[in-house]
């Protein structure tokens, strides 16, 4: 293989560069990430099958195959596969270039899938283990719990938001896998099985999550995912149709997860199927560097988990976040398209949070472009809760396409925190969030304080729905309520002229409700 200079191959017209060659394929399609290593080696590849190709066919030049194709192992083996008489290609050739692109499978998950942050609903936090189905049929860990969230997403708005995922937590499993070594569903609890379920799921538009854990067994104490098992599970969850593996981390070592989890990376995509892949691999060793490779996370996982499980409380939710930004240099760099750190569930809808509080956890895991997975009762969910978990401005700012996680800026003396998110077309999202318990706090800031270039900007209030506008250097004032938040969607700024009639504000801004079909681009909502 080469690194960063051209093969010895010339004058052949396939003498690329590896660096050239990858930036060509990654400008076609920008699903793929790469890392540095898996580049040189699909070079390698693709350079041997170029070869190959011009010794036959006499073809031109490197562009001729389409780099992108195989960046994907299964495409390259049946690539050759159909081509080994038309090419001449030996059974030694097949070894090699299988071999050489299953290497690249092995140092990338790259399977195209969560390239923004995903949504949906998980059961743990609400319904952890109970499997006493008899007492409490309709809250116990099973098929009819499923099928019931998956209605109420597909029926009630959820899913046209991209509330897409159904997840199953611990506890769903037999106590004992079948004679083939398998994971099987309890059969009292789930009697159509997880394919069955799958395909409820599918039927939907929705997708299923199941749970693993890279140990000897689950939290809960069902069987585990030993090293031996890997690939036999990940075959299992793919037969079922499965679309997303959480795997845990309980009874096992710190050499056992270094192993396991990125052999289940590469499991289950030498399945074939595209399954995304969640790792609470940091959240058992402390979430930090040196013991957390985040380098690697991002190459292996589409989500990890870094902290403890949320709890349904707001010292629970508070603990998280101010970890999360604590560390934000460290973790915040980690996170993009396909690779998000994961603060754990949406308790929005349950007991332990006001509305005010509800807010502000929405808020603030917008600005981490966190995954949304609600644990609560949809059957039952409040209105309130609801309008917030299905604020559209919040999910486009969630969802925003560049991926970037936020940070904090300031932690005021006075018990206010501002934070701040960069977005797609020089847009950006800013949080106030109070950690005063007396009472509203107005709060006075200009955008040119949070380093705002010049301009006069329009911003919406995302949980009120009104619109105002402010120069970079004039002072507006938020009123904040006690461990409540405002949130502004600020547009890039614009030129004077753009407004019309009393829009330009001198002095304190404030927020209005009039025309807001003609304040709001078209689009944003």
């Amino acid at each position: 293989m080469y690194v960063g200079s051209a093969p010895v191959c010339s004058p052949s017209p396939c003498n690329c560069v590896p660096d050239q060659l990858m930036a060509r394929a990654l400008s076609r399609d920008h699903r793929y990430h790469v890392t540095s290593t898996s580049s040189s080696i699909t070079s390698f590849f693709y350079i041997y099958i170029c070869l190959i190709e011009t010794t036959v066919h006499n073809i031109k030049g490197c562009d001729e195959l389409g780099a992108p194709t195989f960046l994907l192992s299964f495409t390259v083996q049946r690539y050759l596969w159909t081509r080994r008489r038309t090419l001449g290609v030996t059974k030694m050739h097949l070894a090699v270039a299988i071999f050489a692109s299953a290497l690249v499978l092995t140092l990338a998950l790259d399977n195209g899938l969560m390239r923004t942050p995903p949504m949906g609903w998980l059961a743990w936090e609400r319904y952890r283990c109970d499997i006493d189905c008899e007492r409490d049929p309709k809250n116990c860990i099973s098929e009819n719990l499923f099928k019931d969230m998956a209605d109420r997403l597909s029926e009630d708005g959820w899913r046209e938001l991209g509330y897409v995922y159904v997840n199953i937590d611990d506890c769903w499993s037999s106590m004992e896998r079948d004679k083939q070594g398998r994971l099987q569903a309890d059969p009292k609890r789930f009697p159509g099985g997880i394919a069955n379920l799958a395909r409820y799921m599918h039927d939907r538009g929705l997708k299923l999550g199941i749970y693993g854990d890279m140990g000897t067994h689950t939290c809960g104490g069902y069987p585990g995912t030993n090293l031996d098992q890997i690939e036999t599970d990940a075959q299992t969850f793919a037969d079922w149709g499965v679309d997303m593996l959480k795997l845990d981390g309980c009874y096992s070592n710190e050499s056992v997860q270094a192993e396991g989890y990125p052999r289940m990376s590469k499991a289950l995509n030498a399945t074939g199927r595209r399954i995304a892949y969640s790792c609470s691999w940091p959240a058992y060793q402390g979430g930090l560097p040196p013991k957390v490779n985040y380098t690697q996370l991002g190459e292996i996982c589409n989500l990890w988990r870094n902290y403890g499980d949320i709890q349904d409380s707001w010292d629970s939710v508070l603990s998280i976040s101010d970890w999360f930004f604590k560390n934000q240099d460290i973790v915040g760099p980690a996170a993009g398209p396909g690779k998000w750190n994961d603060p754990d569930m949406l308790i929005i809808g349950n007991f332990g949070l006001s509305t005010d509080q509800s807010r502000s956890q929405m808020a603030l895991w917008a600005i981490m472009a966190a995954p949304l997975f609600m644990s609560n009762d949809l059957r039952t969910i409040s209105s309130g809760a609801r309008a917030i978990l299905q604020n559209k401005a919040i999910i486009r700012i969630s969802q925003d396409p560049m991926g970037v996680q936020g940070k904090r800026l300031l932690k005021d003396k006075c018990g206010i925190d501002v934070y701040w998110r960069p977005l797609s077309d020089n847009g950006s999202a800013l949080v106030f969030f109070s950690r005063r318990n007396d009472m509203p706090y107005r709060y006075q800031i200009s955008l040119s304080k949070l380093n705002y270039t010049t301009g006069l900007y329009k911003m919406y209030e995302v949980f009120m729905g009104k619109v105002g506008t402010v120069e970079d250097t004039s002072e507006f004032t938020v009123s904040v309520n006690p461990s409540g938040v405002v949130m502004l969607y600020v547009f890039p700024p614009v030129k004077h002229r753009q407004f019309h009639g009393n829009a330009k504000l001198h002095g304190p801004a404030h927020f209005h409700h009039h025309d807001l079909d003609n304040a709001i681009p078209p689009g944003f909502l």
